[in-house]
């Protein structure tokens, strides 16, 4: 989602006078409060209703009439939503189910060396060009406001958490990290609510009295305006480095069982990539596991430490 806004950038450069909606699952509605380019935020519920929400969602985006309807999804609920929209145009991957009822089909390829901000630009390629966009969101200056208390010295932002347990590095080594950081840093651990026994856990190993937990106390776009101005922002591969895309914070983006080829990588002006290479079970899927299939998990223990303080030292 986070990486889709790249398309709002450049379809607002293309056609300034255009209303452009965005539609999103209910959750992640607040990364896009106050927007400045979009008319309107349509939010499709999925608890309380799956699919009866939905079928409220289709008839709303059928009454809007819309010229456009771009569908950056493969699943079907996004597919059945695009068929039914009554758009002139309906434009979409062709591994969508629907995509037979689509205007204009385009491939859906992951292949090394296609970011995901390409692939989604192919969709929208002929209505503009082949220049990329990034990624970008908006927070405002209340949110600015309300982190200001954390940044009255030089400070460092990790993400510890994913919701899959082979995305996420170790514990054990996000305590190896905090214990190297230069004590002129303060250190803030991000994450949502149920990511704070995580980090508590970090800071009893870590033993570090500028370590503090921020976890639940600020917002999507309050995180993201905190990132914006970090020293260096130590994520996995997770939606806090897409926040640090959205605002070209440094970042240093950790890969354990996954890996930047496949289109997710950071996109930063300064960002460093740590991985361990020559695992030959590495990657073991697109997307993460509950554990690691192997039981050694040497793509998060074996991560170097050493290099990723030297990002920060060259960042």
């Amino acid at each position: 989602m986070i990486l889709a806004s790249a398309l709002i950038e450049k379809l607002n450069a293309f056609y300034p006078d255009s209303e452009i909606d965005f539609l999103l699952r209910k959750g992640n509605e607040s990364l896009f409060k106050n927007h400045p380019t979009l008319k309107e935020v349509h939010v499709w519920d999925k608890k309380g209703g799956k699919y009866k929400n939905l079928f409220k969602l289709i008839a709303k985006v059928r009454s809007k009439r819309y010229d456009i309807l771009i569908n950056v999804q493969r699943f079907a609920n996004s597919g059945l939503l695009t068929a039914l929209s009554k758009a002139k145009v309906k434009i979409g991957f062709d591994k969508n189910p629907y995509s037979w009822a689509f205007t204009k089909k385009v491939k859906h390829r992951i292949e090394e060396g296609i970011h995901e901000i390409e692939r989604n630009n192919e969709l929208i390629k002929e209505l503009t060009d082949s220049t990329i966009n990034k990624p970008k969101l908006y927070p405002t200056k209340s949110d600015f406001d309300h982190v200001s208390k954390y940044q009255s010295e030089k400070y460092i932002c990790i993400a510890p958490a994913s919701v899959w347990f082979t995305k996420q590095l170790p514990k054990e080594k996000w305590i190896e990290l905090i214990k190297v950081i230069p004590s002129s840093h303060k250190i803030y651990l991000l994450g949502a609510p149920n990511d704070a026994s995580l980090c508590q856990e970090i800071i009893a190993g870590a033993k570090n009295t500028n370590v503090l937990s921020l976890c639940g106390d600020l917002n999507l776009l309050q995180s993201t305006a905190l990132i914006k101005h970090a020293e260096m922002n130590f994520v996995n591969d997770s939606a806090p480095m897409h926040l640090a895309s959205s605002v070209n914070a440094k970042t240093t983006a950790i890969y354990c069982s996954t890996t930047p080829k496949f289109g997710f990588g950071p996109l930063a002006d300064q960002s460093w990539i740590a991985e361990v290479n020559g695992l030959d079970c590495r990657p073991c899927g697109l997307h993460g596991f509950k554990s690691c299939p192997k039981g050694h998990f040497k793509c998060g223990f074996d991560i170097d430490i050493s290099e990723l303080i030297k990002n920060l030292q060259e960042g």
